[in-house]
């Protein structure tokens, strides 16, 4: 039973579903404060948030990362129970293992190892963990940053321990994420009977060419960095229920995770374009969850590539793919944003886990990644 090991699992122990913390922020300070780190609590509506910092130099790193979790779905579909983390052949079974209790863990025991062999370190060490990462993430990261920065509290590098690897541990890091906007479409079309459907405005019909279009559209072609803009249909709703009634609206929800090759409003008006050039009476609301961000290699890529090299003894590879995470918020304060985490696998699935060396190896990287930059 190693330290990480250990740590991962009392956090995993806790039900901490979105955003509730349940607990987990209170072990991170047990833990570190008798290393000299200062907690600072900041709770903002519903959502528990924890800065934690060691010294008061520049330059600052920081770990980023979440104790809330997914929900469960049905326990009974579960190997084990999601709340009581089991070691099976090699792997650490549960809710949060892999996203991302398993990083917090060896965040913490990658901290104290360093600490001990370097307790003067140049620079500062920092964490930054919230509970609403799964959630609707208003009262979040974004709300301790805007809070560092009003007074003047500056991250320089920042690593989130978002499970990034694909095949092994650190094949991937992420040193950027593609925006996401998302809307709610509402079609407006007139009720009625179907065997009267001049009488009536079937809005299914009305949107379905637009849609079609939106769907086939290339919006661009990417770059170095970014993949193409991708559109997707997530929700559609219509009807009444009944096999005879021509629906009076419908409602579609819809995402772009976009990369910098376009801006928000680029997509909001093509978009609307494309709904009136098919006679589409609609209205819709927006949403922009996040815009993209790209750390270029330098001092943060260069180091936690050279601790997966260290560590591994291969090359990693950076990409930008996949969702989107907290970084969003923390990236456009200047800071150098990469993640490094755990395979991506088993995410939000059921029967959730974690290779049981990984989390150590895990705890090693980022402990070397700490001595490139500040040991």
């Amino acid at each position: 039973m190693t330290k990480t090991l250990e740590l991962a699992q009392a956090l995993i122990s806790r039900p901490s579903v979105t955003p509730n913390d349940q607990g987990c922020q209170d072990i991170l300070i047990e833990q570190l404060e008798p290393l000299g780190f200062t907690p600072e609590k900041m709770r903002f509506g519903d959502v528990d948030n924890l800065w934690l910092r060691f010294g008061d130099s520049k330059p600052l790193f920081c770990f980023a990362g979440h104790t809330d979790v997914v929900p469960t779905g049905p326990e009974s579909s579960w190997r084990f129970p999601p709340f009581e983390p089991t070691i099976h052949e090699g792997q650490l079974y549960g809710r949060g293992s892999a996203d991302m209790k398993g990083s917090v863990a060896a965040f913490i025991t990658a901290v104290q190892r360093f600490l001990t062999n370097h307790p003067n370190p140049r620079g500062s060490i920092a964490m930054l963990i919230t509970s609403d990462e799964e959630g609707p993430a208003v009262d979040g990261t974004v709300k301790v940053i805007e809070t560092l920065q009003a007074r003047g509290e500056k991250i320089d590098w920042c690593l989130v321990g978002e499970p990034s690897s694909t095949e092994r541990l650190g094949d991937v890091i992420k040193n950027g994420r593609r925006g996401s906007l998302g809307a709610v479409l509402t079609v407006i079309g007139k009720q009625g009977h179907v065997a009267y459907p001049h009488l009536a405005e079937n809005p299914v019909h009305m949107a379905a060419f637009a849609l079609a279009e939106l769907s086939n559209t290339l919006w661009d072609e990417g770059n170095a960095h970014f993949p193409p803009t991708t559109f997707q249909i997530s929700n559609i709703h219509a009807g009444t229920g009944a096999t005879n009634v021509i629906p009076g609206e419908m409602e579609v929800q819809f995402n772009f995770r976009f990369s910098t090759e376009l801006n928000p409003e680029q997509i909001k008006q093509r978009t609307e374009e494309i709904l009136r050039r098919h006679n589409v009476n609609y209205r819709i609301e927006w949403n922009l969850s996040g815009m993209p961000f790209l750390t270029a290699e330098g001092k943060l890529v260069d180091a936690v590539s050279a601790a997966i090299r260290d560590e591994t003894g291969f090359d990693t590879e950076l990409s930008t793919a996949g969702g989107t995470s907290d970084g969003r918020f923390i990236a456009p304060t200047g800071a150098e944003v990469v993640e490094l985490g755990p395979l991506n696998a088993t995410i939000h699935q059921v029967d959730e886990h974690v290779s049981v060396d990984d989390l150590d190896r895990l705890s090693s990287i980022y402990e070397k990644t700490l001595e490139h930059l500040l040991g």
